[in-house]
Parts: structure tokens; sequence; C-alpha cells
């Protein structure tokens, strides 16, 4: 057993490097990657940061080196990175990773979640625990749950009702998504959130969705007439956790273990106190701008929820293994 655990360090060490720290042993440096700007107030980054400080505040020989803006892997990179033991945390939208499980369209499926409060409920539900076990199977570990709400936005006008799409090239942030807005009408591109800036500035992209905290980080008010808000009727939610690869955590002590799992803890404490500002920030950030901010009604949440049931709930119900049960699991959360 000692052999199998030195051997977990050693490749621990490879993956993620090493420090001598002379006579006092070894300072080990884990890395961690995320497409999201660093140093810019985005709220994933701010996750990512604390988790770093608090690890090295612990004074367990561990430390946390940060890079921030795809800088070290590109966004749909980190999945494979983390699980395979080659990156050791990432702030990943799970969504990112549905071509290989596709069962993760869920975390991004029109109106699932709905507000704040009922994604803090989810993270405990059978439906999240289908989706951990799947995260764990494929060797990554959730250290920090981070549901985000997300918006609408358009250079040609504002996006309400299914039809105000239709004939707008529009990034949707994921498959059941994209299948919704095809429905309705619209042309679809894909491209992380990292990308979309570009792409409207080039004019590949007349409208997209994303999160709230993406729309302020990435400067999108630069680019947009109108924002549809979140509001009281947010179709747009988004799993955005912290994850770990098992492979890393299994190689650190257990001294270690504990500082990675209290900060993490202690970074959802933070992300879910401080997340509900970010629809605040969003729409200041936006009217400031001199961006028009609109929210959908009741009635354009139901038509849209009315499209998405024919299109990506269905498919996702046909095509994905116990696709409807967990979609069940997931309703049947208050």
């Amino acid at each position: 057993m000692q052999n199998y655990i030195k051997s977990l360090r050693l490749a621990a060490c490879v993956a993620v490097g090493c420090l001598a720290a002379g006579a006092a042993g070894a300072q080990t440096v884990l890395k961690a990657s995320h497409q999201f700007p660093g140093g810019k107030g985005d709220i994933r980054d701010e996750m990512v940061q604390m988790i770093a400080r608090d690890v090295a505040a612990a004074n367990v020989g561990l430390e946390i080196q940060v890079f921030p803006g795809a800088s070290l892997y590109k966004p749909n990179d980190q999945w494979n990175a983390v699980t395979r033991g080659l990156l050791a945390l990432t702030s990943f939208p799970l969504d990112y990773a549905s071509g290989r499980h596709p069962e993760f369209s869920a975390t991004l499926m029109p109106g699932i979640v709905g507000n704040f409060d009922r994604a803090i409920r989810l993270n405990d539900s059978d439906f999240m625990k289908d989706i951990k076990k799947i995260v764990d199977d494929a060797g990554a570990m959730v250290i920090s749950d981070a549901w985000l709400s997300g918006a609408f936005a358009s250079k040609k006008g504002c996006i309400t009702s299914p039809d105000t799409v239709k004939g707008q090239v529009i990034r949707a942030a994921g498959p059941a998504f994209e299948e919704m807005l095809a429905a309705a009408g619209a042309s679809i591109t894909s491209m992380p959130s990292s990308e979309i800036y570009t792409g409207m500035q080039t004019n590949v992209l007349d409208a997209t969705n994303t999160s709230s905290a993406s729309f302020v980080s990435y400067r999108l008010y630069e680019q947009v007439k109108c924002l549809t808000a979140p509001g009281e009727n947010a179709l747009w939610f988004m799993y955005e956790p912290v994850l770990m690869s098992k492979k890393v955590f299994e190689g650190l002590t257990p001294e270690q273990q504990k500082a990675i799992l209290d900060a993490g803890e202690k970074a959802e404490a933070f992300f879910n106190e401080e997340i509900r500002k970010g629809d605040e920030l969003l729409i200041k950030t936006f009217r400031d701008a001199g961006v028009e901010v609109v929210e959908m009604s009741k009635d354009d949440y139901d038509a849209w929820l009315g499209v998405a049931k024919q299109s990506a709930y269905k498919n996702f119900a046909e095509n994905v293994p116990n696709g409807d049960k967990l979609i069940e699991k997931a309703l049947a959360v208050q």
C-alpha cells in the first residue's frame, strides 16, 4: 500500500510539479486552470484564487498555482486534463464535457433550475448524485458546487419570445440550448464563452447566451444592443463546479486533502453568498454602457419552455441513457 501511495505521489509530481524545499521536505505545487479572466472580478476566478490562498494558509506543504484566461489549457481541454491527472484543479462548465458524457447536458437544460435557491437545493438532490457519480467515475471530484444564472444578448434587438431569435446566428452554451434555439428558428455557432467577444466583433455571431459573470468579465456590453437579464423568469442556469483530479487528490497527504476540501467548502459558501449580486452587477454594467435591458415575461418563459420540451427535453430523453429519469429527478426538486 505504501508503494502504491508513493507511486501516486510521484505521478502527481510529474503531472503538477514538486518544488524542493530543502531540509523542510518537498513543497507540492498543484496547477489550477480555467478559461475566465483573472483579476477582473469574475467570481469563478475568485473561487479558485480563494482555494489557493486558503490551502497556502493551511501550511501543509501545498501550493496552488492558478492559470486563468485559458493560459494553460484551452477551455474544452480541461476535462480531459483533470480526469487524467495532468491538471489538478479547474473551474469548469460541466456541459462542455457533454460530448463525452451526454448526461452532463442536463446541467444546462432550459428551465431546470429557475433561481438560486433551487440551485442550492439541487446540489444535494438525487439528480446531482447521479451527475457527480459520472464525474467521479471519470476520474474527477467536485470540491465546490456552483450554479450561474445566464442571460441573452443580441446585436440586432431584444430576445424575449421564441420568434425573436428567428434568422439570428446565436451562440448557445450547450446542446440542449442549441436544440431549443434551432427549433425556434435560430442558426447556431458553437464556441466557448471566451471566444464570444471576437465572434461578435467579427460578425460571426448576432447573439449569444452565457452566464451573467461572463457577460461582464468578457465585456460583451461593448458588442450588443440589448440584454435580456435573468430576472424572475431565468431560463438559463449552468453548473460550473470547481473540479479536482482524483488521481492528484489521492496522491496528497491526509492533511493536504483536508486543506483542499476545507478550502473548497469555504469557496462554495462564498459563491452562494456573492453570486446573487452578479445579476445586479450585470444589469448596472450594461445600462451604464448604454445597452437596453429587458426581462422575459412569464408568457415568454412558458413559450420557450414549450419549445424546449419538444426539442431539447425530447431529444435528451430519447438519446441519453436514462435521460428521461434524470430530467424527472431534477424537476422533482421543489
